[in-house]
């Protein structure tokens, strides 16, 4: 159970619409804790963006109120909120030095010289750019100007900092390596932050626990690992992650387990998530890496096991994707050690198999 020392900021009740007709974000009851790296990830117009503009001050809610340290805020100004933000195009001035941008919340606050100048200096030896001060934001790289955004949202120590998709314009290979950098700043400072994301990969690698947003409202709320391994619907496995899904009708239970039947007959078992009672549709859904392949009759294995024939094998270095189709109808895609995958060829017959504790039931999304 949440304490209430140990949360931030809560969202209770709060609601937003732009045309007085549809809601943007609906509902929300969200409490986000001291310390903690928050990432809000969905797609786009999800709602998960305007969240985050509430916060900053940048949008108002339609209804319900938004509290930071116990105290209202949902009627305040951006700048009398203390609350540091940065984002995907960086907002730095181009007629400022480096140091000057810096700089500008402090001077906004009114800090004298001698501490604006310390605090800079510290914040941009934090960003690894000490000895930048006196560049122009076009003299930088893209991940420099993005430290520099960064320095200018943490040189007043605000206790929250908000993150709108900054790494969006970054190539893969820097924004992999900004990935890891404000995370390990994360973990230095103990500033709270909230980030938000359409990348699942992204909010995986960086996030304490992660927001899945869909139709304006969070689907789920949990740490990487649990919504990866354990979604609790549909939507959140395919959207974290990549998933096979076969479809199917509950047939019953047993052992704890679900048995869905499929179009062919064949009856697989998988863990409950959201799926109904017996008679209704189902989805099951199975992670690529989680399937065997095997030169063997799936009659033979029982169990979680199809007939399937190789269709394409496609080498990605270190491990290669199969994808099969199934001798009952339709696809499933595997992920296989390249190392392991030599004797894969298209139109090998093989059979398909998983454990049922790592399948799961779901009620077809609506």
């Amino acid at each position: 159970m949440i304490e209430a020392a140990d949360t931030l900021v809560r969202f209770e009740g709060v609601e937003k619409s732009y045309d007085g007709h549809r809601l943007a974000v609906r509902r929300l009851d969200l409490a986000i804790l001291r310390g903690e790296f928050l990432t809000l990830l969905g797609p786009s117009g999800s709602g998960k963006t305007t969240t985050l503009m509430m916060l900053a001050g940048f949008e108002q809610p339609t209804a319900g109120e938004i509290l930071l340290e116990g105290r209202p805020i949902a009627r305040l100004p951006p700048y009398r909120r203390g609350i540091g933000v940065v984002f995907q195009s960086y907002a730095l001035f181009p007629h400022m030095t480096v140091a000057e941008n810096v700089a500008f919340p402090l001077s906004v606050r009114g800090l004298g010289r001698a501490e604006r100048e310390a605090r800079v200096a510290r914040a941009l030896d934090m960003v690894r750019l000490a000895g930048f001060g006196d560049r122009r934001p076009a003299q930088l790289s893209g991940g420099q100007q993005q430290r520099v955004a960064l320095a200018r949202a943490l040189v007043f120590e605000p206790p929250l900092v908000l993150l709108d998709e900054p790494l969006g314009a970054l190539d893969r290979q820097l924004r992999e390596e900004m990935q890891l950098e404000i995370r390990h700043l994360h973990e230095r400072l103990g500033v709270t932050m909230v980030y938000v994301t359409h990348d699942q990969a992204e909010a995986l690698t960086m996030s304490d626990r992660i927001a899945v947003f869909e139709g304006g409202a969070i689907r789920q709320l949990d740490t990487p690992e649990a919504l990866y391994e354990r979604p609790a619907d549909a939507f959140v496995a395919g959207f974290v992650g990549e998933n096979n899904r076969l479809v199917g009708t509950v047939a019953g239970e047993r052992d704890g387990l679900v048995e869905i039947a499929l179009a062919s007959g064949r009856r697989l078992a998988a863990r409950r998530a959201d799926a109904g009672p017996p008679g209704s549709p189902a989805l099951l859904s199975v992670r690529p890496e989680r399937i065997a392949l095997a030169e063997a009759d799936a009659e033979t294995l029982g169990g979680n096991a199809l007939a399937a024939t190789v269709a394409e094998v496609i080498y990605l270095g270190d491990h290669v994707r199969v994808r099969l189709a199934l001798e009952a109808g339709g696809e499933i895609t595997a992920k296989r050690p390249a190392a392991a995958a030599s004797r894969l060829a298209p139109g090998a017959a093989v059979a398909v198999a998983w454990s049922p504790e790592h399948a799961y039931a779901f009620a077809p999304p609506a």
